[in-house]
């Protein structure tokens, strides 16, 4: 099977040196040398991507888990990742896709999935749509393009679950099938944000999301809380101010429980009554839709009526029990609750 494909969004430079220029680091190489992302080569003077159409997960799972919370709501979303990524995240989940180097064991373990076929499995299962996810999905970016159109034309929405680290050139070429972002926001200072993820880069994240938003791409904000990282009360206020200020006060923020995990197994969860913290911070600065995740049953998992306060979606976990809403509206109000059905 053939995974090797010429990439899109690259320059040749002199000396048979190219640029790759899909996500912000905008890496350099020589002739026979491999993006930091692991899974991007030149080779004769051209970028190829070793990964199109590689799968290393995939699963049909709820859009809530995503977590998107305002974006057709109920549905379901095939959902599939490949390997590699452009960060290190020291605390990653699926550390076992987005660390591992691309090999022909690697490939082995893997599933070779078409776009096309990829749609017909989306069809077969009565999925709703398509979320890259998992890893990375700018990784794979001449992959999740052709999904996208294709889904697009089949009737499905695509969604992409990231760390925002897509240049503007990769977002305008699939802005117009890219129907939803889940962008993950580590934390609002450089220097939290390197700690995290192992580079710099935060004000590049916050101009994608704003460019995506401008789109028209649906944008939900995810802040995975790290006790002694990103757990000021000062840096989550500016990060709250700067949602309200340039995504909109109807932007759902996920500000999430942090579990032990890999390189940061020695710290203990986050303490609850931090995010609730958090959360008034957000409801205070005027943000509508703040929701405390990763906390199994907590009541701001369920979504309320900036307006009349009524509980409008009650979820538990990622099921929903009541839905009270109509046109992305409130039932009994009538007010806006940017939900996109």
């Amino acid at each position: 099977m053939e995974y090797k494909r010429e990439a899109l969004l690259y320059e040749k430079l002199e000396k048979n040196k190219v640029r790759c220029n899909l996500c912000y680091k905008r890496c350099i190489l020589k002739e026979g040398q491999i993006g930091l992302c692991g899974v991007r080569k030149n080779e004769g003077g051209k970028l190829y991507t070793l990964i199109y159409g590689v799968v290393s997960s995939i699963a049909l799972d709820p859009i809530e888990k995503k977590p998107l919370f305002h974006f057709h709501p109920k549905s379901l979303a095939l959902s599939l990742g490949t390997w590699g990524c452009n960060f290190r995240c020291v605390h990653c989940q699926n550390w076992e896709i987005s660390y591992e180097k691309l090999t022909d064991e690697t490939l082995s373990m893997s599933k070779f999935i078409s776009p096309e076929e990829l749609i017909r499995m989306a069809r077969r299962y009565n999925a709703h749509g398509i979320a890259f996810t998992y890893n990375e999905p700018t990784l794979w970016f001449e992959y999740t393009l052709d999904g996208s159109k294709l889904a697009k034309k089949n009737g499905l929405y695509a969604v992409y679950v990231t760390n925002g680290s897509i240049t503007s050139e990769g977002l305008q070429l699939i802005s117009q099938y890219l129907d939803a972002m889940s962008i993950d926001i580590k934390s609002f200072w450089e220097s939290s944000f390197k700690k995290i993820t192992g580079t710099k880069g935060i004000n590049k994240v916050l101009e994608r999301a704003v460019e995506a938003k401008e789109m028209g791409i649906h944008v939900e904000i995810v802040t995975n809380v790290i006790p002694g990282i990103n757990d000021s009360t000062k840096e989550m206020e500016e990060l709250a101010l700067w949602i309200r200020d340039n995504l909109g006060k109807k932007t759902p923020w996920h500000i999430t429980r942090f579990y032990p995990y890999l390189k940061l197994s020695h710290l203990p969860p986050t303490p609850v009554k931090t995010l609730e913290k958090i959360r008034e911070i957000g409801e205070k600065v005027g943000l509508q839709f703040v929701y405390i995740g990763n906390v199994f049953g907590h009541p701001y998992e369920n979504t309320y009526c900036p307006k009349c306060k009524s509980l409008v979606i009650r979820r538990l976990g990622y099921e929903i029990s009541e839905y009270h809403v109509k046109n992305g509206k409130c039932e009994f109000c009538g007010e806006n609750l940017n939900i996109r059905e």
